[in-house]
């Protein structure tokens, strides 16, 4: 058929997104029932026309009327938090969500109150109020950067038509409905729909790199409508009926009223906030959306914040120990209402409580009110005094240990990715730790196991299979190139070639396996959405064709056309043109319908110089082969599914292209139809993909390609080393069966002895009946003591629509549990994220995610710990992630070297720190039941309040960030030493209990050895509460020392210097007159006794703590005590030959 021009089509407008906006419908995982359910609500949806009350308008060129109804949101911007009036309350009201600072609180404002004032009223705040100031002055810092970015965006200038000419105009004073201009590479200031480009077709070019950080360019066009109108010179007045602001980056619905015709409007048509113009001189357009309503804007509020497991079970341990704060305190207040009672009849005479004050000539009564307010109140000033059982440092603590772990994952060089040039990122500090107990690997395929830089390697066409004896393109001959205006192109990526294939692809369009040739290499010329790039060389008459692209595998496709002579050189909004041999043809692009997860496959209705009309299709292989008629060639058909097969076999990425001939009628029908579902506001995505699948049918199979998509390096090794350390690795991918197999072998996951279990099924009763049959075959296979390393299961995407998110689920996951390896194959994004889902609901194991593409962030975002890979599909993956990194064998140093460092120092900072504050405690709730329950302290105020946030608060942190119980190299040379945080080694009930213990025994030391020492003697409170403050002080350090296993100057630095600054402080404290204590420390110092007491003390108190360690060391010893000794002795070892066997019978 032929066509005039004015029946072309503006690919424009033929267009379609995969992006559905839901609302907050939730959508089961399965995905099939929310496919119907998403398309039934957009068909609905359209059958209407969308009102005024559900749109906005936005008069072209008329900011006055636009916003004379709504006035809609300036293009100004503010990500800063607070304002100067706004800090101080804000930031306090934000610092008290967490529950201790409450607590603190509470305690510092029961000390103000006259009959509970046990310290010094600026004393008892001080603690909280450091805290507080810290972290206030970090986030005003924090702030006033944001506030500094804030003032230079909304300050920056943009050209905007203002009486018919352009002006330059702050961005903060842009408005919805101003026409705005921009030229190359400028940064768009808000969201615009295109009014014009210099481009001749309306096309331009973005960068879209800090919308979604592709750094590839993405083509928008403007409507031909108004492309012809000149700002500055035409008048243009017109109506866009748009939807309301949403934070859809990939969706944009709208309708165009302009000079009596209604034009639609799609994602194609629209430039966001923060894109940046390409290869293109200028473009005008008119704002729709501004500031804080632009897409950008509303999707800045990144991925859902994560809670760390270690950090929720210590809330548990809080709980047990603020149980434990009551009980003292009811212990104090009883025993002190029972002493009340006995002496109730002498209490106006005794030396320590009188009712009566004889010290001045009036007799005043003191404010006693009776035995049980006596006790209630003793109960409030037992809570103060004894208010550091709660370590109000440790969450400091936690804070600052976190980031400097972070700091040194981010440094390693063991994790830096050299091709990209890209450092280890930490984008979640709170779930450091988490990476230290990981159980379940769920992993995406392609550009996360794999490099996902495809490279063409085989051609299955019209039933001919052509993988034969490949040329590189090396010496003189350097591959395909084309002389345009003097000068030479090629393609900028070079392809090995099929000698024979090569040979008849030049040899014209007369044969019949030419003509093949000749369709099958201009359909992956044609059928594609990349754009051609010019890029100088050094020599100035060669370019380069840069073919970008969203889809790695379009552009080996297009390269590998290029590579055969088949040179895509100009695309345009309505055409393409594409150098044959040496000949340049135009074709007129009519349609396009894009690849969707749906269908999966693209089309592209080509309009051939010819005036025929043809309909070409790729897509992956079980979708094509639905859609394909099969009563014509079927003997290429079944050659080219055995071709398919042997691609996959050997891990290739397989397409399938197919196309058909458009008569006349068939044309006008699809045209009809697709101006109805292309101009409908709401549900035009169903309405398209109706359209498309109407016309994707009955096609004639051209041929199939093969691309290599090469495993990463050392990714094999990777894997056999995390199921060394006890990690289940899943493999979520959406390739095909035998391609995900292939994979599977190549990487380790999957090894020849292991059983595989394969289920496939098309029904609910299929799949019930399939894992029914496959839980009794697992168990079969499973040896004697429960080791699953021997099975494999291989499931794929449509037997999980039938078992997800139903009753079949409980067995799969029974299933799943039996197998070391799961593969998942053909499986949509919101299934990756089911199974993820499934394994969190059933078990406590950490579950950990790691993808590189937007398919992957559903997946990623759902488990405990989220991996992004800064790969080739953009930065989706990497902006939803808790942690991010070049390449997939960087899990290994995380994991097993970092991962168990960091939950191995934390786990022993928590302990540590309630160990240290308890015993502090202790000794003060035994000097209570020496004083008659008055809850008076030897120890001064100051010390107490000194005592967590200065005594002893450095040395914890900095163990807790440079400690390492075991080398780098020997976490890797055995991964069997992760498992120590899978069982929870490091923290646990035991551990905590054992500290409890320990604290107890410690506590009475440090009390009892100086009373009976001292008993006789003349001594006094103050100079015994210097020696207990001393004695606690001098023990917590060393009990810390006798634990650190990696000494360092800055080790050495904390611990010892903070028992020096200690005995500074309480020299300092004791010789300012107005303080209690005056001098004590210089009269306690200066007799011997004093000096034997603190070494008895220290021995005494961890006797017992050492004989224990001794003992379970050489009786008992871990994992990790064993591996000590080998790296201690390692050198020997190796000379020796000898190996080092582990506990097994503990995993």
């Amino acid at each position: 058929m032929s066509l005039d021009d004015n029946q072309q089509l503006s690919p424009d407008t033929a267009k379609t997104s995969s992006v559905v906006d839901l609302g907050s419908k939730r959508l089961p995982h399965g995905s099939r029932q929310g496919d119907l359910d998403s398309e039934r609500f957009s068909i609905s949806m359209s059958r209407r026309e969308i009102d005024d009350v559900d749109a906005r308008l936005v008069y072209v060129n008329d900011p006055i009327k636009t916003n004379e109804r709504f006035e809609f949101a300036g293009n100004s911007i503010r990500t800063a938090k607070y304002s100067v009036l706004s800090f101080l309350p804000r930031n306090i009201f934000e610092q008290f969500h967490r529950v201790a600072y409450i607590y603190f609180l509470f305690i510092a404002i029961l000390n103000q109150l006259p009959q509970l004032a046990v310290f010094g009223r600026g004393a008892s705040i001080l603690p909280l109020s450091f805290v507080l100031l810290v972290t206030a002055v970090k986030d005003a810092y924090e702030d006033w950067r944001r506030h500094r970015s804030d003032r230079i965006e909304n300050n920056r200038m943009s050209y905007v038509l203002v009486n018919d000419t352009f002006r330059q105009k702050k961005w903060k004073d842009i408005q919805v409905g101003e026409i705005i201009m921009f030229s190359a590479d400028d940064t768009i200031p808000c969201d615009a729909v295109l009014l014009s480009t210099s481009d001749p077709t309306g096309v331009a070019y973005i960068q879209t790199i800090n919308l979604d950080g592709e750094s590839n360019l993405k083509t928008r066009y403007a409507k031909q409508e108004t492309l012809c109108k000149l700002p500055e010179k035409d008048v243009i007045n017109g109506l866009i009926k748009c939807e309301n602001p949403n934070r859809n980056i990939y969706g944009f619905m709208a309708a165009m009223e302009i000079d009596g015709k209604r034009l639609s409007l799609g994602p194609s048509n629209i430039v966001l906030r923060g894109c940046v113009l390409k290869n293109t001189n200028w473009a005008v357009g008119v704002v729709v959306y501004c500031g804080r309503e632009t897409k950008a804007m509303l999707n800045s509020s990144g991925a859902p914040s994560k809670r760390s497991r270690l950090e929720t079970r210590m809330n548990r341990e809080i709980i047990l120990l603020s149980v434990f704060l009551v009980a003292l305190c009811s212990v104090v207040s009883v025993c002190a209402g029972v002493w009340l009672k006995w002496n109730v009849n002498e209490l106006e005479v005794l030396q320590f409580y009188r009712k009566k004050d004889y010290s001045e000539p009036e007799v005043e009564n003191y404010n006693y009110s009776g035995i049980g307010m006596e006790i209630f109140f003793t109960f409030l000033m037992s809570v103060i005094v004894f208010q550091i059982m709660i370590p109000i440092s440790l969450y400091i603590s936690m804070e600052l240990v976190r980031v400097g772990q972070a700091y040194f994952m981010i440094r390693d060089d063991k994790m830096y990715d050299e091709s990209s040039n890209a450092r280890f990122q930490c984008r979640a500090l709170n779930i450091n730790e988490d990476l230290g107990k990981i159980k379940y690997v769920f992993s995406d395929k392609t550009g996360t196991l794999t490099e996902n830089k495809m490279e063409f390697k085989y051609a299955s066409i019209f039933g001919v299979d052509y993988s034969g004896e490949k040329t590189n393109f090396e010496g003189e001959q350097r591959g395909y190139c084309i002389q345009v205006n003097g000068q030479v192109w090629r393609p900028k990526m070079k392809v090995e070639v099929d000698k024979e294939l090569l040979q008849l692809s030049k040899a014209g369009n007369d044969t019949t396996t030419s003509k093949h040739i000749y369709d099958f290499f201009l359909a992956l010329a044609a059928c594609n959405t990349i754009v051609p790039i010019v890029v100088d060389t050094s020599d100035p008459d060669e370019k380069l064709v840069d073919y970008q692209g969203d889809s790695p595998d379009e552009q080996a496709l297009v390269y590998a056309a290029a590579a055969y002579g088949f040179m895509l050189m100009e695309r345009t909004s309505g055409h393409i043109i594409i150098d044959i041999q040496g000949e340049r043809q135009r074709f007129n692009v009519l349609g396009m319908h894009e690849f969707d997860s749906d269908r999966k496959r693209m089309s592209v209705i080509l309009g051939f110089p010819n005036g025929s009309v043809k309909v070409i299709v790729k897509g992956a292989d079980n979708s094509m082969f639905n859609i394909i008629n099969k009563t014509l060639n079927l003997d290429t058909i079944k050659a080219t599914e055995h071709h398919l097969q042997s691609y996959s076999s050997v891990g290739l990425r397989t397409l399938v292209v197919g196309a058909r001939e458009l008569s006349v009628p068939e044309f006008h029908q699809w045209q009809s139809a697709y101006e109805t579902a292309s101009t409908a506001v709401m549900g035009r995505v169903s309405l398209l993909r109706k359209v498309a699948t109407n016309l994707e049918n009955n096609l004639e199979i051209i041929g199939a390609s093969a691309i290599e998509d090469r495993l990463q390096k050392g990714v094999p090794e990777a894997i056999e080393l995390l199921r060394k350390a006890d990690m289940k690795v899943w493999v979520l991918t959406g390739d095909k069966q035998e391609t995900a197999i292939s994979i599977g072998y190549s990487s380790k996951l999957l090894t020849s002895d292991m059983n595989k279990i394969v289920i496939n099924s098309n029904s609910k009763v299929s799949s019930k009946t399939s894992l029914g049959d496959a839980l009794v075959t697992s168990r079969s296979f499973l040896v004697p003591n429960g080791d699953t390393s021997s099975v494999a299961l291989i499931i794929d995407g449509t037997s999980l629509v039938y078992i997800l998110d139903t009753e079949l689920e409980e067995q799969l996951f029974q299933l799943a549990s039996n197998c070391a390896v799961v593969l998942c194959c053909r499986v949509a994004p919101l299934q990756k994220a089911g199974i993820v889902a499934m394994i969190k609901k059933r078990t406590d194991d950490m579950t950990l995610s790691i993808g590189d593409g937007a398919n992957d962030v559903s997946m990623i975002q759902m488990a405990d710990v989220g991996i992004g890979i800064s790969g080739q599909e953009g930065r989706q993956a990497v902006m939803a992630s808790d942690f991010a990194m070049g390449q997939f064998r960087f899990l290994v140093p995380l994991l097993l070297v970092h991962g168990h460092w960091n939950y191995q120092r934390m786990g022993y900072m928590i302990l540590y720190n309630f160990y240290r504050n308890a015993v502090f405690v202790l000794v003060l709730f035994w000097y209570v039941l020496f004083t008659g329950f008055t809850l008076t302290t030897a120890i001064t105020e100051w010390s107490s309040v000194l005592y967590s946030v200065v005594y002893t608060s450095v040395p914890t942190i900095v163990i807790a960030i440079l400690d390492k119980d075991l080398s780098r190299r020997s976490l890797l040379a055995y991964p069997q030493l992760y498992g120590a945080g899978q069982r929870h080694e490091s923290y646990n009930s035991t551990l905590f209990w054992l500290t409890v213990a320990d604290t107890l025994w410690q506590s009475i030391v440090v009390f009892y050895v100086p009373l009976f020492a001292y008993w006789k003697s003349d001594i006094d409170g103050s100079s015994l509460g210097d020696l207990w403050t001393l004695a606690v002080v001098f023990l917590v350090n060393i009990h810390l020392a006798m634990d650190v296993i990696r000494w360092t100057w800055v080790s050495h630095a904390s611990i010892w210097g903070l028992i020096v600054a200690t005995c500074i402080c309480v020299i300092i404290i004791d010789v300012v007159p107005v303080l209690p204590g005056y001098w004590a420390i210089f009269n306690l110092a200066s007799k011997g006794s004093f000096w034997i007491c603190l070494l008895g003390i220290q021995i005494a108190a961890v006797v017992p703590r050492f004989g224990i360690k001794m003992f379970i060391q050489h009786c008992r010893p871990s994992d990790i005590q064993i591996a000590r000794e080998a790296n201690k002795f390692g050198n020997s070892m190796e000379l020796t030959g000898q190996a080092i066997e582990m506990n097994l019978s503990r995993r």
